[in-house]
């Protein structure tokens, strides 16, 4: 029994307590105190209304797209294409030329396929809307324009946009009539109107091999590829 008081007596002995160094304290949300905060920190809590308006304001911020500005290219290359029906009733007219023929396009203008055809290499290469845009089809003062007043504007902002024509190639598709006995006419008369030097036009003709409408002669068809070369 003595030995069992002397442990009680052991247990129940106060233990001193070390009297530790002031330290800087550590001030939380809610108050909460710590003697074990790091000396040298010191956190300035910011209110969560604050916190969460800045927040939205860096997400709201809209990103600023930078626009670079159009490149000034040393030449431009575009291609046109074009098709129209062959009806009765029409005149045929390919280049500015009327060919002899029992059929004719059908168009809002005068259907001259490669003159359209042209306008819209152009357009492409300058990087503009078509022919269809420029001179819509629903404008009646185009009602059976001759298509070098399309040819013409083209050219014209061509020049406008600092360029001149480098080289053209040409094809005309169509089954009938045959296109060689005309084809320096067309050629010599399209230089004409882009003011070109005959050595950078060149003028092809295919038929379609009786297939489809352009093979069973109801229809007319061209492409154009042009190289605009920037001026000096």
């Amino acid at each position: 029994m003595a030995m069992a008081t002397s442990s009680i007596h052991c247990a129940t002995t106060p233990v001193p307590q070390r009297r530790l160094p002031k330290q800087s304290l550590l001030r939380l949300p809610g108050e909460c105190v710590t003697r074990h905060a790091l000396p040298s920190l010191r956190i300035t809590a910011r209110p969560p209304a604050l916190v969460a308006a800045a927040t939205s304001a860096v997400e709201a911020e809209p990103q600023q797209e930078t626009v670079a500005p159009a490149k000034v290219l040393p030449f431009r290359v575009g291609h046109g294409f074009d098709l129209h029906r062959l009806e009765p009733g029409y005149p045929l007219i390919i280049g500015g030329i009327d060919i002899p023929h029992d059929r004719g396009c059908e168009a809002h203008s005068d259907g001259d396929v490669l003159l359209h055809c042209v306008v819209d290499a152009i357009l492409g290469a300058l990087g503009l809307p078509d022919i269809g845009q420029i001179f819509p089809d629903t404008d009646p003062k185009w009602k059976g324009a001759a298509s070098s007043v399309f040819i013409k504007e083209a050219v014209r902002l061509m020049h406008e946009a600092g360029y001149e024509l480098g080289n053209l190639d040409a094809t005309l598709i169509l089954q009938r009539p045959k296109v060689s006995p005309h084809k320096e006419a067309i050629r010599s008369n399209l230089c004409k109107l882009l003011g070109a030097d005959p050595s950078v036009v060149n003028l092809k003709a295919k038929t379609h091999e009786k297939v489809d409408s352009l093979g069973e002669n109801r229809s007319i068809a061209a492409h154009t590829v042009v190289l605009l070369m920037r001026k000096q």
